[in-house]
C-alpha cells in the first residue's frame, strides 16, 4: 500500500487493524483495545486485554509470571518476520528494529518498531 494517500489518523487506525487481525489469524485470538501511535521514526502500539484468566492465575506465582512472559514473548518472536513485512507493506517503511515486552500486571504488550524513515513527516 501506498502510505502517501493515509493521513497520520487513518494509519494509526489501519496499523491497529492489522494486527489485531494478525493476533486473531497467528495467535488464535486478538487483543481487547489496541492503540497505535506514530512518533517520527517509530510506531507504538499498545495492545490491552492480551492475557487469558489462565495466564493471569499463573501470574500469581515468579515461576508462572516467568513461564508466562517467556511463551508469550516466543509467540510474538516466532511470527517477527511477517509483522515486519505487514508493517513495511503499510507504511512503505522498512522495520529497522522491533521491541516488545508484556505487563504480567495489567495485561498489556506494548510493541515498538523502529522504521527506516520519519513516517510522521510523510503524513498529513
Amino acid at each position: 500500500m501506498n502510505h502517501v494517500k493515509w493521513t497520520k489518523g487513518s494509519l494509526e487506525a489501519e496499523i491497529s487493524k492489522t494486527l489485531t487481525q494478525w493476533e486473531k489469524d497467528y495467535l488464535g485470538r486478538g487483543s481487547v483495545s489496541v492503540k497505535t501511535d506514530i512518533l517520527r521514526d517509530m510506531l507504538v502500539v499498545s495492545l490491552s486485554g492480551i492475557l487469558t484468566p489462565a495466564e493471569y492465575k499463573l501470574c500469581t506465582t515468579k515461576e508462572g509470571l516467568l513461564s508466562v512472559k517467556r511463551i508469550r514473548s516466543d509467540l510474538v518472536e516466532s511470527g517477527r518476520d511477517h509483522l515486519r513485512s505487514v508493517i513495511g507493506d503499510l507504511t512503505g517503511e522498512k522495520v529497522i528494529s522491533f521491541h516488545t515486552d508484556i505487563s504480567t500486571h495489567t495485561g498489556e504488550r506494548i510493541m515498538v518498531f523502529r522504521l527506516s524513515g520519519n513516517l510522521q513527516d510523510k503524513l498529513h
